[in-house]
């Protein structure tokens, strides 16, 4: 893991994760955390895909679809995204999940990323995720893309930030209380629906998920700058990795 605070002008393209430390100077890390959500159906018996999983070292969750009674998605995650060709792929190839008839309109694909001001960029980037996709007390998810439009990029840095504040604000009143947690990941590229990013709100209860979605329909950011959002993946984890005590991978 490279962390590195600025001492000086930087030559060259930079395209690490930028943060800003207390003090005020520019911090550096050159890492982040890879997720990516594959869906199935025909999924008869889960307890058995629950069982491979538990013994298969790998880092994540299973759900169960909600709007599909015999569908489920598995999130995987993995600081180095060659896993998700290898033991992902490897795991889904085989028995149980071989099995399974896949649903690759649900499939999702990011990365965690930095927004420049994070004091913490290993915490952001890396642990906090983690911790969220593993903790059952918020066993309820909503998994989307989304993609802004052209004309939000158009706009000044100023104009940016006031709407991503207000959209922002509401994120964090709803985690302050406990009633929803989000995960962001940048997918430019990286997606097969060209999608610009991939959100994950997870919680306790499922209503928050939606009434926090509901809310930001109101923003300026999701009713004049959004192309496209969705599809939606809502479901709830039938199993959930252990979090590392000292490591996110």
């Amino acid at each position: 893991m490279a962390l590195s605070i600025s001492v000086g002008r930087t030559t060259g393209m930079d395209i690490r994760e930028r943060g800003r430390s207390d003090d005020g100077q520019a911090i550096f890390l050159d890492d982040r955390l890879y997720m990516q959500l594959l869906a199935f159906t025909e999924c008869r018996d889960p307890s058995i895909l629950v069982k491979t999983l538990s013994t298969s070292g790998i880092a994540g969750a299973l759900y169960a679809n909600l709007n599909d009674p015999n569908g489920i998605a598995i999130l995987t995650m993995s600081r180095d995204p060659d896993t998700f060709l290898t033991t992902v792929r490897s795991l889904v190839q085989s028995p149980p999940f071989a099995e399974l008839v896949p649903q690759p309109h649900y499939t999702m694909f990011g990365r965690t990323y930095a927004i420049g001001y994070e004091s913490d960029l290993e915490e952001v980037l890396l642990h906090r995720p983690h911790r969220y996709i593993c903790n059952t007390d918020w066993p309820w998810c909503i998994w989307y893309p989304l993609r802004r439009s052209g004309a939000f990029e158009q706009l000044t840095s100023e104009e940016r930030r006031v709407i991503l504040m207000e959209h922002g604000g509401i994120g964090a009143a709803f985690g302050r209380a406990d009633h929803a947690h989000d995960i962001r990941l940048a997918c430019h590229g990286l997606d097969s629906g060209d999608n610009d990013f991939v959100v994950g709100l997870l919680g306790k209860a499922l209503y928050p998920l939606s009434a926090i979605i509901q809310r930001m329909r109101g923003t300026r950011q999701t009713s004049e700058y959004l192309d496209r959002i969705g599809p939606f993946f809502v479901g709830k984890a039938l199993w959930q990795s252990h979090m590392p005590e000292t490591s996110a991978t």
